[in-house]
């Protein structure tokens, strides 16, 4: 399977310790098959004034046999538990790879408006329904990464 990484530098050697708490599915290195979101997520790093860097990579799909995943289909109750989880720092789960939707823009919207509690969890769902997800695949475990995922090439946008 190929993934995309868009950043504002090369990655080449994926690692945890450059990797950001309390965001969607927690601290990890986030990846996605769609290389339209990819290019999307290095359009953030151009708007800020630095480049923005494509990174490709192949995914051996063992991993998925072979580690601890966790796969939500679409958006759902359990989903945005876990997304509030994650964000709030409260995840304690030890999944090796997290696969869902992405909390874009509209997304991120309901969820912030759900952990404001300005809207209840019905609500939150009932608007996330007609949400397309998008698609990120998150490595949480630097193992899993050094052995399944290996580094393609880049280029900047």
């Amino acid at each position: 399977m190929i993934l995309y990484h868009g950043s504002y530098v090369e990655v080449s050697k994926p690692d945890l310790l450059h990797s950001r708490p309390n965001v969607d599915f927690g601290k990890g290195f986030y990846t996605t098959p769609i290389l339209e979101q990819a290019v999307k997520w290095c359009s953030r790093f151009k708007r800020r004034g630095n480049e923005g860097i494509l990174s490709k990579y192949i995914l051996n799909e063992e991993a998925f046999k072979n580690c601890k995943v966790l796969k939500f289909e679409s958006y759902s109750e359990v989903w945005l538990d876990y997304i509030l989880s994650c964000r709030s720092g409260k995840d304690e789960t030890d999944y090796d790879i997290v696969i869902g939707g992405v909390a874009n823009d509209k997304v991120f919207n309901t969820v912030e408006l759900y952990f404001e509690q300005l809207i209840d969890k019905t609500e939150a769902i009932k608007r996330l329904q007609y949400e397309k997800p998008n698609l990120q695949i998150c490595f949480r475990n630097q193992k899993v990464i050094e052995r399944y995922l290996s580094f393609e090439g880049s280029e900047k946008l």
